[in-house]
């Protein structure tokens, strides 16, 4: 595949790397100094964003509005997706966003989902709790976002949600939840981004050819 990879970030600079290793030709890499709209797009077959929360919408709406298939990890800026949505079918395009692209954190929100429907009608307090290292932009992360949204479907009321910015950390994630007499807690810990690259790269790969708006679990099915 021709990919075009916006964002030169750590995460940028991996799927780089993997991507190649995989095969897979990068046509154009777009950053804060060499914007999208300024790159060569010709022969692309997709795009992987993982730029900014600030650049992530317009990113994606001129891909799809130049027919460029694209795949989002970039968090922070869901609240303009239904807005995507509506970009992506007018142009009868294809888009694929994921908070987290790890099959390990994908199978984690499947074990949150369990959980939580057997904790629904105990005594029991809800918290979720996230460390990430200090580049992450935006706090909490999309992934505690969603895990505290689907706790929240579940159980009727949402966790209260905490964030921390270590050094060094890919990514951690607790639910907990806690009566007077005990706790019951479930922890994903990434050990490296690699998760989150190798994921983004298979959802390029299986998007070519496709129409419509997806999340990670079409892929996952």
């Amino acid at each position: 595949m021709n990919i075009i990879i916006i964002g030169n970030g750590k995460m940028g600079k991996l799927i780089h790397a993997i991507a190649k290793k995989r095969g897979h030709h990068i046509l154009a890499i777009a950053s804060s100094n060499n914007p999208v709209r300024e790159i060569k797009i010709d022969d692309a077959d997709v795009a992987i964003d993982f730029s900014t929360p600030n650049s992530a919408f317009e990113n994606t709406s001129y891909m799809l509005r130049n027919n460029i298939p694209v795949i989002c990890g970039t968090t922070g800026w869901i609240h303009k997706l239904d807005e995507i949505k509506t970009i992506c079918a007018n142009n009868n395009g294809a888009f694929l966003y994921s908070p987290n692209f790890s099959l390990g954190m994908n199978l984690f929100f499947k074990l949150n989902n369990n959980l939580a429907s057997l904790m629904k009608d105990q005594d029991y307090k809800t918290t979720i709790h996230e460390t990430h290292h200090k580049e992450k932009l935006d706090k909490p992360s999309g992934t505690a976002k969603k895990l505290a949204e689907d706790t929240n479907i579940i159980l009727g009321s949402k966790p209260k949600v905490t964030a921390d910015r270590i050094n060094n950390i890919a990514g951690e994630h607790i639910i907990r939840y806690k009566s007077e007499e005990d706790i019951i807690e479930i922890r994903h810990t990434a050990i490296n981004r690699n998760g989150f690259a190798i994921g983004a790269i298979k959802a390029a790969e299986w998007i070519v050819n496709k129409k419509g708006f997806f999340t990670i679990n079409d892929l996952l099915k």
